[in-house]
């Protein structure tokens, strides 16, 4: 790259990284390793947040994430995560019809009552 192109990369960056041709040029390959990856990293870290909006969601209805995406896939519903994680956080009644369908197709999914965990009683001496 040229000067030009590379102070007009480097601009907003601190110190003599701004103006300075040498150190602006390694800041700026830096930067653009870091930009390169990070959009790659920006995608695994949606998938992860709408899987957890999705868990969220189905745990209200005591279900978990996956019995809940395995009942879904044996209905042949085929919902992406995001569009499962919008759903969950703006239509409650939409996502607990989808609930119901994924927990009659799977067995798994029925309503599980946990019992009451026993708590330790210290003993008083």
């Amino acid at each position: 790259m040229n000067k030009a192109k590379v102070l007009k990369l480097a601009k907003g960056f601190r110190g003599r990284a701004k103006n300075c041709i040498r150190i602006a040029r390694e800041r700026v390959e830096k930067a653009l390793q870091y930009s390169y990856r990070d959009r790659r990293n920006k995608k695994r870290d949606m998938r992860s947040l709408w899987i957890q909006r999705i868990n969220a969601g189905t745990r209200i209805h005591s279900v978990n994430y996956g019995n809940f995406t395995h009942g879904l896939m044996k209905e042949n519903i085929q919902l992406n995560r995001k569009v499962l994680s919008e759903l969950s956080m703006h239509e409650p009644h939409s996502f607990k019809a989808l609930v119901d369908i994924s927990r009659n197709a799977f067995p798994g999914n029925k309503n599980v009552v946990h019992a009451p965990r026993k708590v330790a009683v210290p003993l008083s001496v």
